[in-house]
Order: C-alpha cells, then structure tokens, then sequence
C-alpha cells in the first residue's frame, strides 16, 4: 500500500477513486502517567507518557485506514490527514483519513 499526504504519488497516476479510506482510535489516559505529568509539570519538558500515548495512537488509526483501504481494493491512499477530537475529560479520538485510489 503506497501512501501520500499529497495530492499523488510521484511516477504513478490515478486510475479510480475508490472513496474515503478512515481509520481511527480512542485512547484515555491512566492515573500512573497523570501523576507523572503532574510531577513533569512542575519541572517543565516533554510528558514522554503522553507522547508515546500519542503516536501508538496515530499508528493504530493509520493501520486502521491502511485495512479500509485494502477493503475498498487501493493499492493506495492519496492526502492523508490526521485529526483529533476531544471525546470528554482525559479521552480523546485520533482519526486518519485519505482518499483510497487504484493506481495505473
């Protein structure tokens, strides 16, 4: 699966539009690495908790769009976008989307 966040994929060129390819993911926080921000907090610097936390997340929506799109039958995903929505305290939706393509 060849993905891009532009437009199109250097060398190829789109044959079809099969649709938006979604995957997304909802992660909340835990107690132990609250208290650890609370302490990074205080200190200043990176919440490292939260950004492993993050880019588990980014990763597990990202293969979640890759498995729509191979549903759909793209051999690729053209302007891949990344979103995030608050969902309620401590809880949050990372979405990534793209338009699934065939390629020529």
């Amino acid at each position: 699966m060849k993905l891009s966040t532009t437009n199109d994929i250097p060398g190829h060129s789109v044959d079809e539009t099969l649709g938006i390819a979604r995957g997304s993911t909802v992660r909340t926080r835990n107690v132990g690495n609250d208290i650890l921000a609370a302490f990074k907090n205080l200190i200043g610097g990176e919440v490292a908790e939260y950004t492993r936390l993050q880019a588990d997340a980014r990763e597990q929506a990202l293969q979640r769009m890759i498995e729509d799109a191979n549903n759909l039958g793209a051999d690729a995903v053209i302007c891949i976008r990344f979103q995030t929505s608050v969902m309620m305290a401590g809880a949050s939706e990372l979405l990534a989307y793209g338009t699934a393509v065939k390629l020529k």
